[in-house]
């Protein structure tokens, strides 16, 4: 058996008696270092023990030193009837090896038992004045990242022994944090002579070297949402405020119609931004974007339908339903596949919902030419389609026909429709977006009028005045020069 004992975060004075008792009763006394306020009192009082500390030595990284050292003890143990490893602090707080013993002592056939002891975070308590019960989290300065990072607690961040740890916790928290956080740095707490307290901002977290291995980080509960604006519940906060009565007059008037327009503008400039590569452009519009995501959702809540929670609730549930290759253990190697299985998948869930037409969840404010798209891209799915191109594109040519013969506006309006539909077809065919395509068709000819434009502009003319011949030689040019 190993008996885990704590030596708490201070020197002997705050040993408890059972503890006290253990130490001294001559059982074969392992600790993990001898770097301990306690150890020197140990040595007064004849205790005799021995340390791990050669690990630290013979390893690269902490990692291999704790699994060495849980390694060691449990060959150890299996030639005592009963071990006693010391660990400063308690044993289950911050406690890499006593972690691992637990978890392999079954496999080894060792009973570990923990018996306590005081731990570093006693002292932070009492010396830092705050109720963990208000909202407390500890943190490991050596694995941080903003996930685990909750500004409206109490939050220690232990295990900062270096001034390279610490910039990497500075960096860490800059990403949720304003840089003149103030940032409590706590070192050896309840150690005579050794305890010191200091309280800096955030970007001077690592300025100095005054960092050892009994260092841990205090941050206080942040109160003020507007202070953090890379949390994603200041957002929900701000479109609260913005729709509450003493919000924005224009917010609070808005309704799911009334912004429709606002979603599909925001969207046409997010992709516009997209095909210029804007990478700057891209992050503001989709900023917009998420805007409109926010404020329909705020108006939602507000009717008790649904939140911004249960819409990221659904869409993860969907995303691991519809990717079964990667959360579950179904196998698919081309992305083709798994389009098919992403609209297989779609397709039984649809069939459940009892809709009456295959067609029935295709949205009908899609813009026309997606919109036709979609709608025989979703036939096509039952096997209603063109056998070859060649048909298809014969169809085309009567639709062009039949628009030129049509006499009435009636007449011309319809088969121009007809003519639409079919070249949406021919997309879907030739595995081509109509939207973008000719969104990017459109983008062409903005490209090559401009520069018609601007050669009329260099020879003193106005574009009115420039004869067609002119025009299609500039056209021409155009074509070379920027495509």
């Amino acid at each position: 058996m190993i008996r885990v004992v704590g030596l708490g975060y201070a020197d002997e004075a705050l040993l408890p008696v059972e503890i006290l008792q253990i130490l001294k009763s001559g059982q074969p006394l392992w600790l993990r270092t001898e770097k301990h306020p306690v150890v020197s009192w140990m040595r007064e009082k004849g205790i005799q023990f021995q340390t791990f500390d050669d690990h630290y030595e013979e390893q690269t990284d902490f990692a291999s030193v704790y699994d060495q050292i849980v390694a060691s003890l449990f060959q150890l143990a299996k030639k005592e009837s009963t071990l006693i490893y010391a660990v400063p602090g308690h044993p289950m707080v911050a406690e890499r090896t006593v972690k691992l013993l637990l978890e392999q002592s079954e496999q080894e056939g060792v009973k570990v038992e923990i018996v306590g002891g005081t731990s570093f975070l006693d002292g932070l308590f009492s010396r830092l004045r705050f109720d963990p019960i208000e909202g407390f989290s500890l943190l490991d300065g050596t694995n941080l990242n903003r996930q685990q990072l909750n500004p409206h607690v109490h939050q220690i961040i232990g295990q900062v022994y270096s001034r390279l740890v610490a910039s990497d916790v500075k960096l860490t928290l800059m990403e949720v944090y304003p840089v003149d956080t103030p940032i409590t740095i706590a070192t050896s707490i309840g150690i005579p002579h050794l305890e010191k307290i200091t309280t800096l901002p955030l970007h001077q977290l690592d300025h100095e070297e005054i960092f050892t291995d009994f260092t841990s980080l205090y941050i206080p509960p942040h109160r003020d949402p507007l202070d953090l604006p890379r949390r994603f519940e200041t957002l929900v906060y701000l479109f609260e405020r913005l729709r509450s009565p003493e919000g924005c007059p224009w917010d609070r008037k808005q309704t799911h119609k009334s912004l429709r327009p606002y979603l599909i503008e925001e969207t046409y400039e997010f992709v516009d931004a997209v095909t210029d590569d804007d990478v700057e452009a891209m992050e503001d519009e989709l900023g917009d974007v998420l805007l409109q995501v926010m404020l329909h959702a705020q108006i939602a809540k507000e009717s008790e339908s649904f939140d911004i929670y249960d819409v990221i609730e659904n869409l993860a549930n969907k995303m691991i339903r519809r990717h079964p290759h990667v959360f579950g253990d179904q196998q698919v190697d081309t992305a083709q596949k798994v389009v098919q299985n992403w609209e297989a998948i779609k397709s039984r869930e649809k069939s459940q919902q009892k809709r009456t037409s295959l067609l029935e969840g295709i949205p009908q404010g899609l813009p026309a030419l997606t919109l036709a798209y979609k709608l025989q891209k979703k036939s096509a799915t039952v096997g209603f389609d063109w056998e070859r191109k060649e048909d298809l594109g014969a169809k085309m040519m009567e639709e062009l026909l039949e628009l030129f013969q049509a006499e009435t506006k009636t007449e011309v309006t319809e088969e121009m429709g007809d003519l639409l539909f079919v070249v949406a077809n021919l997309a879907r065919v030739f595995e081509v977006e109509p939207e973008s395509a000719l969104r990017d068709a459109c983008r062409k000819f903005r490209r090559r009028f401009e520069y018609i434009e601007k050669k009329a502009k260099e020879i003193g003319k106005n574009v009115q005045s420039v004869t067609v011949d002119q025009m299609n030689q500039w056209w021409n040019e155009a074509k070379k020069t920027s495509g």
